[in-house]
């Protein structure tokens, strides 16, 4: 499959930092060529009977390359998430002098819905439709991406508690932020592989944005001013 699916979209920092060298590319390359293998499989022949020693196979690899890359067989579609993970903290660290917590998180959201950005949801490239329908469709997947909401609450838990925010008062507001962006995803998900195009899902996908990050002002707001 192409691979507009999500770590392939611009983030924040995905191109943040020094060139990577020579060894890094082959390393990241291998592991595209593992995750692109294994999703193509999974597509094909559905998650569950697919083995990850049939992976290594189709990618030229021996299995314990496999899991020298990726802990589990789930990461091999949901590492797609991993350069998302810290997003909203970078949004928060990076925001400009006066604008709230809130604000920054509404702009970055609202600015992937206009672009198509799978992570919100709002994309109907076929890879995409195709990736959410597998992730979507398999309990396991859902189970582990999971994971990957926590470590997104974690990281912007601290980067408000590096903004003076209390402890717990922090973490209670970065649950709160990724709840909303995942609620807010999964609607438009739901909706665009049901049929509907991006560009028809997109007006409502504002106007729930819209509600969603108003009620996180009023809550998370009236307890922390920016």
């Amino acid at each position: 499959m192409s691979d507009p699916t999500p770590s392939s979209t611009s983030s924040p920092s995905a191109s943040a930092g020094r060139e990577p060298g020579l060894r890094e590319r082959k390393k990241q390359r291998t592991r595209e060529v593992l995750s692109e293998s294994a999703v193509r499989l999974f597509l094909e022949k559905g998650y569950e009977k697919v083995s990850v020693a049939e992976v290594a196979e189709a990618a030229g690899v021996s299995k314990p390359t496999v899991f020298r890359y990726f802990a589990s067989k789930e990461d091999l579609v949901l590492h797609r998430f991993a350069d998302h993970e810290d997003e909203a903290a970078r949004v928060v660290a990076g925001r400009a002098d006066g604008e709230s917590v809130v604000g920054a998180l509404r702009r970055h959201f609202l600015d992937g819905v206009a672009r198509r950005d799978p992570v919100t949801g709002v994309c109907d490239h076929p890879a995409v439709l195709a990736y959410l329908r597998l992730l979507y469709g398999t309990p396991a997947l859902v189970a582990r991406l999971s994971g990957y909401q926590e470590r997104s609450e974690l990281a912007l838990a601290e980067a408000l508690v590096r903004e003076g925010w209390g402890g717990v008062e922090a973490r209670l507001a970065a649950g709160q932020v990724v709840a909303v962006q995942r609620i807010l995803a999964q609607e438009n998900v739901r909706r665009v592989v049901g049929g509907e195009s991006a560009d028809d899902v997109a007006e409502g996908a504002v106007r729930a944005a819209e509600v969603g990050f108003r009620q996180l002002e009023r809550g998370v707001g009236a307890v922390r001013s920016d």
